[in-house]
């Protein structure tokens, strides 16, 4: 799931797959804006069958984030 992840957060940004890890800040490390965000939760919504509500998009500030209330979400 990491991996998948990675990828659509490398593709909408621009950027290489290996610096990104789970503890990589979406804005302070990656650079993301909130726009960035917005595409990229859109995306793994659909990939994941997932939906973040506005609340729990604040909440998410790190790749390991997204992928904890993917893994959390798909129990």
């Amino acid at each position: 799931m990491l991996e998948k992840v990675r990828k659509h957060i490398a593709e909408l940004l621009g950027i290489k797959e290996g610096i990104i890890t789970p503890d990589s800040k979406l804005v302070e490390d990656l650079k993301a804006d909130s726009l960035d965000i917005v595409q990229m939760l859109i995306v793994i919504e659909d990939e994941f069958n997932v939906e973040f509500s506005d609340d729990e998009i604040a909440s998410l500030k790190t790749v390991g984030d997204i992928v904890a209330f993917i893994e959390k979400k798909n129990k």
